[in-house]
């Protein structure tokens, strides 16, 4: 293979060897898989149609829920059908939509997951200032912004990607199209383009993370202040899904792509890629609805009728 234009089609990595274990993947991804469509449109449906839920914080956690069901419906079905059909199989354009839409939707949510670090820095430390700070226009912009930054980060990076002349076969070391691994097919020094975007990707994220951080040094600190227990304890459980959140999402996305060399291996790259690609998007509405009272009494108002 010459270059990218001879490739028509790439082979992921097979979950299983033996068909026992693939029907295995199979039918515990397509559980995970319906319980993340079915928690996540609960959601976005009770958010939409209660009237109490609209809010600054619920409208960013409905565009959260959207963002999670486009990210697990952008690689879990087609690995899903790999198992099913025992295939590695996925075309040249699949793999570059696949690669468009996982960034797409990745970016969008770090900072959708900024913008929301932000929201509780202001509903605890400003709460005089919340309704000029996060006023539906406002809101709208900043959920507006998330998602553009993610497509234009998305376009960038596969555009740059698949520009790239291939020549070191065909076969992908994950289950998903991944930038990290294509990257390892090609046979140029331009590849150093694409190391470049991500260097500035990571600087970006690195940057919105310390944002994250001084936003809850800044909530803590107020939280701390408030007099009364039940004061206290009011504020942090409006703070501990979000941070619950952010930590599962950076924590296995950074240990994924930024892991030491010495304990890399074909094994542990797919476990931390299945939790920050399937297992983050599936218990994410678990973890807001379970401390959040007034979500749980809208869910079981929407389910009961």
């Amino acid at each position: 293979m010459s270059n990218g234009s001879s490739i028509t089609q790439f082979l992921l990595l097979a979950f299983a060897d033996t068909r026992e274990l693939q029907l295995l993947h199979f039918w515990t991804f397509l559980s995970i898989y319906l319980a993340a469509l079915l928690s996540n449109s609960l959601i976005i449906t009770t958010i939409t149609y209660d009237h109490r839920l609209h809010t600054p914080m619920y409208f960013f956690l409905l565009n959260l829920s959207l963002l999670d069901l486009g990210s697990i419906s952008t690689t879990l079905p087609k690995a899903m059908a790999n198992s099913l059909w025992d295939t590695r199989d996925i075309s040249y354009a699949g793999c570059a939509a696949q690669l468009l839409f996982f960034i797409f939707f990745l970016t969008a949510e770090y900072c959708l997951l900024t913008i929301m670090a932000y929201d509780r820095y202001v509903a605890i430390c400003k709460p005089l200032h919340y309704g000029t700070l996060l006023g539906s226009r406002a809101c709208v912009h900043m959920a507006a912004a998330a998602w553009g930054s993610g497509f234009l980060n998305a376009l960038l990076h596969t555009a740059n990607t698949f520009s790239l002349p291939l020549c070191q076969g065909n076969a992908l070391d994950q289950f998903f199209c991944e930038i990290p691994q294509i990257l390892k097919l090609s046979c140029s020094h331009s590849y150093l383009r694409e190391v470049g975007l991500l260097v500035v990707s990571v600087c970006l994220g690195f940057g919105c993370f310390v944002f994250i951080v001084l936003s809850y040094v800044q909530i803590f600190r107020a939280v701390l202040r408030i007099p009364s227990e039940q004061g206290r304890h009011k504020a942090f459980s409006t703070c501990l899904p979000h941070l619950a959140v952010v930590s599962l999402f950076v924590s296995t996305a950074v240990f994924a792509h930024l892991k030491p060399p010495s304990i890399s291996s074909p094994s542990l790259d797919l476990v931390m890629a299945v939790l920050y690609s399937v297992v983050s998007p599936a218990v994410n509405p678990l973890i807001y609805s379970m401390r959040n009272k007034d979500l749980k009494d809208a869910v079981w108002k929407l389910v009961s009728g």
